[in-house]
């Protein structure tokens, strides 16, 4: 059982991240035209109407409702939006089968009242009583449920019809400085060591453990030290043997290599399952390329472009093990990623990120929306591990070549390390481990190869 160490609260900071999560959440919707509202780009999601409201009836319900035992704001709102994460089963719809959400305005001004009471409670609510352990997390599964779904907004906009989207001003997809040369495919050895897995609860709100309030909850970030999801418990040691590691993630270049080589068509490279849906997706490339009059192009966020050789390649779980076995190698464990992270050449000595132990203000990464699509993967120096290897947290996640072992009642999902461009700040930490499902193509989620040393 977990100890329980004295509650304490800085509610200035609590308050200052939500409204911050909250306001970049506002942001990511100005950026659609209102002809996106009904749209819904990825077929397994909901439409972009439902996630306006979700996210603030989904802390309604968790911290006001379940937590502080408060009413609602309004009931019809708060159990539609609370529900429709299975959007074929929840989703309202009209009698020809169109779904039926309310206007912007209402969700809006629905929005507005969650974040005033939310706001209110963090301010003054007793979350120190003995009997507020649920309120206490979710307090911390708001804040970590509302920035996650930041990411999950980014993915859904990438699908959408550019006309639907206003780029920000001055935003460049590919933009000069960051057409860098070539990095040459370089690898390093990464010694024998110990990595230090999953998270150690501190001093702080509860230090407790969270179990999901519904089933995606699952699969988000968990930022802060004080909670941990349960999949992150216990922090453990283990020993990790040597290896060697590509210095860089797999390029848009080395994997059209790949592609032109026959490796989609090859059934080699390719486990039964990921040959099956590879063939009845008709999948022959990753799905941010685009093949255009003679010539590819990368999907980005706001316009497309052609294809950047340089920025890493993002593909899903199945496409990249296909990838490294055409190389004769594999993907990093997980223990092999916290190892060439976070591990240095000093016995026993372990980093909070691969650079240090700070997260400067000036990142040292492309992480926290500094930008819409990659970098190059030599474009930042400053971030790389205590044995070189750039871009372990941020510019893309990084696929492990585990699956998680799933939860009571959950499919097994493949394991992600690290950061992408759409990953916020708060959720940058060592011990979270990100779920996806292996062939699901939307996720910004790039890989090396690992051999032996």
């Amino acid at each position: 059982m977990l100890s329980r160490p004295p509650v304490s609260l800085d509610r200035a900071a609590v308050l200052d991240r939500f409204q911050r999560a909250r306001a970049r959440t506002r942001a990511l919707f100005e950026i659609l035209e209102d002809g996106a509202y009904d749209l819904r780009p990825i077929a397994s999601w909901n439409h972009v109407a439902f996630y306006e409201g979700h996210l603030p009836a989904f802390a309604v319900t968790a911290l006001l409702g379940k937590g502080l035992g408060e009413p609602g704001i309004d009931a019809d709102l708060d159990a539609r939006f609370a529900s429709g994460i299975s959007p074929d089963e929840d989703t309202p719809t009209a009698e020809d089968g169109r779904p039926t959400w309310p206007g912007r305005a209402i969700v809006r001004q629905y929005a507005d009242e969650a974040e005033r009471r939310i706001c209110d409670a963090i301010a003054h609510a007793d979350f120190g009583r003995e009997d507020r352990l649920l309120a206490r997390q979710a307090l911390w599964t708001i804040l970590d449920y509302e920035e996650a779904h930041h990411e999950s907004l980014a993915c859904l906009w990438h699908q959408l019809p550019y006309v639907v989207k206003r780029k920000p001003v001055h935003y460049v997809t590919a933009p000069p400085r960051l057409r860098t040369g070539a990095a040459p495919l370089t690898r390093v050895r990464v010694p024998a060591g110990r990595a230090t897995l999953g998270t150690r609860l501190r001093q702080g709100l509860g230090g407790q453990v969270l179990t999901p309030l519904h089933p995606s909850a699952t699969y988000h970030l968990r930022p802060t030290i004080p909670c941990a999801w349960d999949n992150e418990l216990p922090a453990h040691t283990v020993d990790v043997g040597a290896f060697e590691v590509d210095v860089h993630n797999v390029t848009n270049a080395r994997f059209m290599d790949f592609v032109e080589s026959g490796g989609y068509a090859d059934p080699r490279w390719w486990s039964d399952a990921d040959r099956a849906w590879m063939l009845a997706e008709r999948v022959s490339h990753p799905a941010f390329w685009i093949f255009e009059d003679g010539s590819w192009h990368w999907r980005g966020m706001f316009e497309q472009v052609p294809l950047p050789e340089h920025w890493p390649v993002y593909l899903t779980w199945a496409e990249a093990h296909a990838y490294a076995r055409w190389r004769g190698q594999r993907l990093f464990t997980e223990a092999e990623f916290h190892r060439s992270a976070y591990g240095t050449p000093r016995p026993g000595e372990e980093r909070e990120y691969p650079w240090g132990d700070e997260l400067p203000r000036r990142l040292p990464s492309n992480l926290d929306f500094t930008r819409w699509d990659p970098d190059p993967v030599d474009a930042h120096p400053s971030g790389v591990s205590a044995f070189g290897v750039h871009d372990l947290v941020g510019n893309g996640w990084e696929w492990t070549g585990d699956l998680s072992a799933p939860l009571e009642g959950c499919a097994p999902m493949a394991l992600m390390k690290g950061a992408s461009p759409a990953t916020s700040r708060g959720l940058v930490r060592r011990g979270f481990r990100h779920w996806c499902p292996p062939r699901f193509p939307h996720v910004y989620a790039t890989f090396r190869c690992v051999g032996p040393a």
